[in-house]
C-alpha cells in the first residue's frame, strides 16, 4: 500500500524556506513525515528513513492532517534529541490512547497542545523544536551570501490579491519574522476557511463568535448520519451512544484545562447560563459579600440581583481607565468585605479572566488571594480560553464557565460549567427538573436528586446530538493553540501601529482613538502567553477630532464587507472606564433607557471593536486598516456618510449596540 503512495516530506519553513510539503529530500531540514495512501489514510512514520515502523491513522477525512502533521513535530524533537544525546539507544514510544468511538480515535492521538498533561508536554516540545531549528537557520543564514527569493507558497495571502497587498505583506514580515513561526495557521486558513475567500468577508468579530472550522462540521455530520443517538435518559443502544459522548466530551474538557481529579463538567446553554446556575444556586445570606470587577459581563454583573435579594452585599472593584483592575486595589476591596465565616456567611468572588472589550487580562493569583481570605471563586473565561492556555491545576478556581462557540465556533448553544464537586455541594437550586432528580413524591414534599452531581444541575435533556463536536473540536484547537499567541501578538501589534499612524488628509488629525489596553510586550516564540487579549476597541473621529457614530462606522464596514462589532458589548463598566464617562453612569436613574443614557452623554454610546482569532491572518488587518484609511479621506468618507445618510432606518443600518 506504502509503495504506491505519493511520498512527500515534511517542512518546518523559516525565513528561506518556502514550501509546506515538498518532495522527498535528503536535506536536514526536511524529514520524511506525512504519506498519502490509496486507501484514504495518513501514515505518519516516527522516522522513516531509520527504517521504523510506519504508523497509519484511518481518518476518512482531511479533518486530522494537520493535527498528525503537526504531532509529528513532537516527534522531531524526540529524534533529535536522541541523536544528540546517544548512539546506541532509543526510547520506548509513548503509548497511544484511544477513544471508544472509532471515528474519535484519530483526534484522541494528537499529542499537541493542551489536550492532556501528555500532550502540553508534546507542546512544550514543539515549541523548543520549531524555536530552536529556527534560530539554527538564522545563524546559517548569517554566513550566506545570497538569499533565495521568498516564495507566496507557505506564507503570503490568497492568490490574486493586489500588487498592495503583497508589498505590505512584506513588508509586515520584515518587521515580523516571527509570525513566520505560525505558517501552520496559514495552511489552517486556507484549508479549513475557504469562505471567507468565496464570499469575500473580512471577518474581525472573533470576541462574539468564532469561525467554525469546516472540516469540523464534515466530521460530525458524517458521524450524525452513520450513528442513532436517542436521549440521555434512557438504557436502550441508541441512548448509550449519546451517553458515551456525553461522558467524552466531560472527559475531553476536563483534560483540555488540565483539571484535577475533583472537578466535574455541567453542561448548560452557554457561559452565561453556568453564571445563572451559580448565582441563583449560590447560599448568599446577610453577612455575605458578592465581590466583581468594573470590567465584567453582564452575565457576571447579573449575579449581584441573586446576592442583594438574600441580604449580601456587592462590592466592585473599579476598573482602570483601559480597562481591567489594579491589584492591589483588588485585594484592598476583598479585604474589606472578606467573610466572617466561610460556613456561616458564603461569599464569592467572580473573576474575569480577560475583558471582552478593554482587551486586559486579570492577573489569576486573585483566585488563591481572594480564596485565603475565605471566597469561594468563580472565573469567567469565556474570553480567555478561545485564545490562551489555562490550567485548572495551576489556578484551582471553585468554577469556571465556557462557551464552545467563541472558541472554535460550533457548536452555539453548549457551555460549560467546569467545577469542584465540593463547589457543588454547597450550592443549593432553587428548584428542581426533569433529568435532575431520582426520586420525586407527588402530591407531596420529597424529593430525591440523581445520583450523578453534575446530573443534578443539567435542567432537562442535555444537547447530546452536538456534544461529540466538542470533543473533536477541543482536540482540534489543541493543536493550533500552541501557535496562536504569537500570530496574534504579531498581527495586533501591526494594526494597533498602523490605525494609530493615520491621520486625516484634511486636517491631518488622527482618524482613531485606541482606548482598549494595547500590549507592552511583543512575543517571539511559540508557546509563548500574552499580558492582553487580541482586541482593539476604538473610536472613530471626524477631521475636526470629534466622534463619528459608531452606526456610521458599522454601516461603512459592512459595505466593504468587513465583520465587526460596535457598542458596549455587554460590558458597560468597562466601556464606561475607557470612553471616560463613569461619572455619567453615577447620574442614571430607575428606568432609563438606552436613549436616554445617549442623551446624557450627548453622542451614541459604545466603542468599535475589532477581535482577532483563530483563523485570522495578515490579509484581515491589512484590510481593516484600509478601511480606517478610507474614513481618513475626506472625498471617500463624505462618500460614505451620504449613503449611510440615505438608508438610515433601514435594515442596513440597524446596529447591535448591547449595553
Amino acid at each position: 500500500m506504502i509503495a504506491n503512495a505519493t511520498r512527500f516530506s515534511f517542512c518546518i519553513p523559516d525565513s528561506t524556506d518556502t514550501a509546506i510539503f515538498s518532495h522527498k529530500t535528503e536535506s536536514l531540514d526536511e524529514v520524511n513525515a506525512v504519506y498519502w495512501t490509496d486507501s484514504d489514510q495518513w501514515a505518519c512514520p516516527y522516522e522513516a528513513r531509520e527504517g521504523r515502523q510506519l504508523e497509519i491513522i484511518p481518518i476518512g477525512s482531511e479533518f486530522a492532517l494537520r493535527s498528525a502533521v503537526l504531532r509529528v513535530l513532537s516527534k522531531l524533537l524526540a529524534f533529535a534529541t536522541e541523536m544528540g544525546n546517544s548512539h546506541s539507544s532509543r526510547p520506548a514510544p509513548a503509548p497511544k490512547q484511544s477513544f471508544k468511538r472509532q471515528r474519535s480515535a484519530v483526534f484522541s492521538r494528537i499529542s499537541l497542545g493542551c489536550a492532556s498533561v501528555a500532550s502540553s508536554s508534546s507542546s512544550q516540545e514543539t515549541t523548543t523544536l520549531v524555536n530552536e531549528k529556527t534560530r539554527e537557520r538564522k545563524h546559517q543564514l548569517s554566513h550566506s551570501s545570497s538569499l533565495p527569493t521568498l516564495s507566496n507558497v507557505a506564507y503570503a495571502p490568497s492568490e490574486g490579491v493586489s500588487s498592495d497587498a503583497v508589498a505590505a505583506y512584506n513588508a509586515f514580515l520584515r518587521d515580523f519574522p516571527e509570525y513566520r513561526l505560525t505558517w501552520i495557521l496559514d495552511t489552517l486558513r486556507r484549508t479549513d476557511y475557504t469562505r471567507l475567500e468565496h464570499t469575500g468577508e473580512t471577518y474581525v468579530d472573533y470576541m462574539g463568535g468564532a469561525l467554525f472550522p469546516e472540516s469540523l462540521i464534515k466530521v460530525h455530520t458524517d458521524f450524525l448520519s452513520r450513528n442513532v443517538m436517542g436521549n440521555t435518559h434512557s438504557v436502550s443502544n441508541s441512548s448509550k451512544m449519546s451517553l458515551q459522548c456525553a461522558d467524552e466530551a466531560r472527559a475531553a474538557i476536563l483534560s483540555f484545562f488540565k483539571a484535577p481529579p475533583e472537578y466535574t463538567v455541567v453542561f448548560t446553554a452557554n457561559a452565561t447560563g453556568a453564571l445563572k446556575l451559580v448565582g441563583e444556586s449560590f447560599p448568599f445570606v446577610g453577612g455575605s459579600s458578592y465581590v466583581l470587577g468594573s470590567d465584567s459581563h453582564n452575565s457576571v454583573h447579573g449575579i449581584r440581583q441573586y446576592a442583594i435579594s438574600r441580604g449580601a452585599q456587592v462590592a466592585y472593584i473599579q476598573s482602570t481607565p483601559n480597562g481591567g483592575f489594579d491589584a492591589s486595589t483588588a485585594k484592598n476591596v476583598l479585604l474589606r468585605n472578606r467573610p466572617r465565616s466561610r460556613e456561616l456567611a458564603p461569599s464569592l468572588f467572580a473573576l474575569t479572566g480577560q475583558s471582552n472589550i478593554s482587551n486586559s487580562k486579570n492577573p489569576l493569583s486573585m483566585i488563591a488571594y481572594a480564596e485565603s481570605l475565605g471566597y469561594y471563586t468563580i472565573l469567567d473565561a469565556a474570553a480567555l480560553a478561545p485564545t490562551s492556555t489555562f490550567s485548572l491545576k495551576e489556578h484551582p478556581v471553585d468554577a469556571m464557565v465556557v462557551s464552545f462557540y467563541k472558541m472554535f465556533g460550533f457548536p452555539t448553544g453548549v457551555g460549560a460549567l467546569v467545577v469542584k464537586e465540593s463547589f457543588l455541594a454547597q450550592l443549593k437550586r432553587p428548584w428542581f427538573a426533569g433529568g435532575t432528580v431520582d426520586v420525586v413524591q407527588v402530591p407531596g414534599n420529597i424529593v430525591t436528586r440523581a445520583h450523578e452531581v453534575h446530573e443534578q444541575f443539567e435542567d432537562g435533556t442535555i444537547n447530546y446530538l452536538t456534544l461529540p463536536a466538542i470533543t473533536d473540536g477541543l482536540q482540534f484547537l489543541s493543536a493550533y493553540l500552541p501557535f496562536l499567541p504569537l500570530r496574534l501578538s504579531s498581527l495586533l501589534h501591526y494594526l494597533v501601529n498602523s490605525l494609530s499612524l493615520l491621520r486625516h488628509d484634511t486636517t491631518g488629525k488622527p482618524v482613531v482613538r485606541i482606548l482598549s489596553r494595547v500590549p507592552t510586550r511583543r512575543l517571539k516564540s511559540v508557546g509563548d502567553q500574552t499580558e492582553t487579549g487580541s482586541t482593539v476597541s476604538l473610536i472613530f473621529l471626524d477631521p475636526e477630532g470629534e466622534m463619528l457614530p459608531n452606526s456610521f462606522i458599522e454601516y461603512s464596514a459592512s459595505q466593504q464587507f468587513i465583520s465587526l462589532r460596535t457598542g458596549c458589548m455587554c460590558n458597560p463598566g468597562a466601556a464606561a472606564a475607557i470612553l471616560g464617562i463613569q461619572e455619567d453612569m453615577e447620574r442614571l436613574y430607575p428606568g432609563v433607557t438606552l436613549k436616554d443614557f445617549e442623551r446624557i452623554v450627548g453622542r451614541e454610546l459604545g466603542v468599535v471593536r475589532i477581535s482577532l482569532g483563530l483563523a485570522s491572518n495578515f490579509q484581515d488587518v491589512w484590510k481593516v486598516v484600509r478601511f480606517a484609511a478610507l474614513i481618513g479621506n475626506d472625498k471617500a468618507c463624505m462618500a460614505l456618510w451620504d449613503r449611510w445618510m440615505e438608508n438610515r432606518g433601514s435594515s442596513a443600518c440597524c446596529v447591535g449596540r448591547a449595553i
